[in-house]
């Protein structure tokens, strides 16, 4: 009977972690700075996006004299349908598709820069580093794959920043991360018809700790270059399964897993082409390869439960972009960028049916005061049409039931935010005393 009861927990958690694996993906979420979002994140890590470029490049925080503080909000709004094919199983291709499966989502950001002295500077960034909502109808071809999928994040990021000299300034600090997500999805369960299978969920939480660190250097007026990390951090996922039915009540319990979220190394370029334009470039590496397989362990039996064969690419973004002030009041900023998503055809998950995407942003800068400037910035995304396909043979697979199809995507991101500046910056530290004896 204890066999019996082991195999139909296995099984259990199979249908439940086996379409989550895709959770583990592509989720970052680079909406930090509502002015580096209008240059789609050109020159992010060469300060382009003021104070809030500290997500990328903590050494940017010498670039703001004074006491300084960001806030900005993003809302982004996913579109995305799914679409079953030649190749799902027939029981569930008459349910028909996904409907729409993106969930609008508004993101907060902010960064504060205090400077001691000429030399020193604190700071602190808080924002969301990852993040996903995805729904699609609860009946439907795919809804052994998923029926909903949640990830919350947020961070806070302390940072030091000091000023070599004129041209090098260097900073880092300590990277505190909140994890939590929720999957639900259908359970298949024999003897009951597609349409009324009921949910079964996992969740699970975790804090971790990692740390940031970063370069700027100015070789001449007008050029700075920047280079900023973020380290993985490493999280020991505590959760719990749930299963409906009475009967079934015994193959609930807590599991864990140990999840390292993908370390990012981020390089920009801000070039004056003229006392009011600049060219800012941009690029970015993910290192989501380093997820691996995770392994998932049920605390209730004390046994692994699944292996979470993620084996994803590392994700890339180029970006370019320019900026004008057209007015000692009013700047006005576009760029272009192009991302290589980590997710491809053998991996590619109804939760997250990710590809490789074109940004194209435009914002704008307009200071108010001399204390107050307020940004605003709106995104396009396009994604390449892309496929999934899960079943026999594939690292999706739940009962061994096809499932085949298609996915169109785009979104639309628009941020606002503004800047405030208190005071006016420190004097220069003095000069140190020379004693003749």
């Amino acid at each position: 009977m204890g066999g019996t009861v082991r195999a139909a927990m296995l099984a259990a958690t199979a249908v439940i972690l086996g379409a989550g694996q895709v959770q583990a993906g592509a989720f970052g979420i680079r909406e930090q700075s509502t002015e580096a979002q209008g240059l789609a994140f050109a020159g992010a890590a060469s300060g382009s996006g003021g104070v809030s470029s500290i997500f990328w490049n903590p050494a940017t925080i010498t670039m703001n004299p004074g006491f300084v503080a960001e806030q900005n909000f993003t809302y982004i709004g996913l579109s995305s349908t799914i679409r079953p094919e030649a190749g799902t199983n027939p029981g569930f291709a008459r349910l028909g598709g996904s409907g729409e499966i993106g969930q609008g989502a508004v993101v907060p950001a902010g960064a504060t820069s205090y400077q001691l002295n000429d030399r020193l500077w604190l700071g602190l960034s808080t924002g969301a580093p990852f993040g996903l909502v995805t729904k699609p109808r609860d009946v439907w071809a795919g809804e052994v794959y998923g029926r909903s999928s949640r990830i919350f994040s947020l961070a806070i990021n302390p940072v030091i920043g000091f000023k070599v000299n004129e041209w090098l300034s260097i900073a880092a600090g300590p990277n505190i991360e909140y994890f939590r997500l929720t999957l639900r999805q259908a359970l298949p369960i024999p003897g009951i018809l597609p349409t009324a299978y009921p949910s079964s969920f996992l969740k699970g939480e975790s804090w971790g700790a990692g740390f940031t660190a970063g370069a700027t250097l100015t070789p001449r007026d007008g050029t700075v270059l920047g280079i900023g990390y973020r380290s993985s951090v490493h999280h020991d996922i505590d959760g719990s399964i749930g299963v409906p039915l009475v009967a079934l009540a015994s193959l609930a319990g807590q599991v864990r897993a140990r999840l390292n979220t993908p370390d990012k190394l981020s390089v920009g370029l801000t070039q004056a082409v003229s006392p009011v334009a600049r060219v800012n470039l941009g690029f970015e590496w993910d290192n989501w390869s380093r997820l691996g397989t995770i392994g998932i362990v049920s605390k209730t039996i004390g046994l692994p439960v699944n292996n979470l064969p993620l084996n994803y690419k590392d994700g890339f973004t180029y970006a370019i972009g320019a900026e004008y002030d057209a007015s000692p009041n009013l700047t006005l900023r576009t760029g272009f960028a192009y991302e290589t998503s980590p997710i491809d055809f053998r991996n590619r998950s109804v939760r997250l049916p990710d590809g490789d995407r074109y940004n194209v942003s435009v914002g704008a800068s307009y200071r108010w005061s001399q204390q107050l400037t307020l940004n605003l910035a709106y995104s396009h995304f396009f994604l390449d049409r892309s496929r999934i396909l899960a079943g026999v043979g594939r690292d999706y697979n739940i009962s061994n039931i096809a499932f085949a199809g298609v996915v169109d995507s785009s979104a639309d991101i628009v941020s606002v935010g503004f800047r405030y500046v208190f005071g006016a910056p420190p004097a220069p530290a003095p000069a140190p005393l020379v004693r003749k004896y």
